[in-house]
């Protein structure tokens, strides 16, 4: 069964900016099973690629993951069809830090000033490059996984949960 591991974590600054390569706008939204919050369909649409995503239940930073390229018009439709719950828009950098590729996504809409940082992983205890710019870690905090941002974003968090 494939298996995603990543570590996800907010941001000190944003001197991250000037090491980014790539830029891409992503639009997502999720469907939920509804006798199991903890599994998640996942439709996301870039400029020119489509996925659909079945995410299984998170194990500390690791979780089962099942991808599969979608035409970009079908996205399109079952993001209109049956994902009622609203999207999530976010522009994704890409940062190549030593042997890995850090992704920051820049939250948009909804969860404009949020900005977190993911690393992916062959197995939760790789060693990975810290860069400078990395804050505290968030991962398996759900308040920031993606599927939660579309229910609780983060214009209406107040104190702490802001940190």
């Amino acid at each position: 069964m494939p298996t995603e591991t990543e570590r996800k974590f907010l941001l000190k600054n944003d001197s991250w900016r000037k090491q980014a390569v790539s830029c891409t706008l992503i639009r997502q939204a999720y469907a939920h099973f509804q006798n199991d919050s903890r599994m998640t369909l996942r439709i996301r649409l870039t400029d020119d690629q489509a996925y659909l995503t079945l995410k299984g239940p998170v194990r500390g930073c690791s979780r089962s993951e099942f991808e599969y390229p979608l035409p970009p018009q079908d996205a399109q439709e079952i993001l209109e069809e049956f994902c009622e719950s609203g999207r999530i828009e976010k522009y994704r950098y890409r940062i190549p830090i030593g042997s890995h590729v850090w992704e920051v996504d820049e939250f948009l809409g909804n969860n404009a000033g949020l900005t977190m940082a993911e690393i992916e992983l062959d197995s939760p205890d790789e060693p990975f490059e810290r860069p400078e710019w990395l804050g505290r870690e968030v991962t398996g905090e759900v308040r920031f996984y993606n599927s939660h941002l579309l229910e609780y974003p983060f214009r209406d968090w107040k104190g702490k949960d802001r940190e």
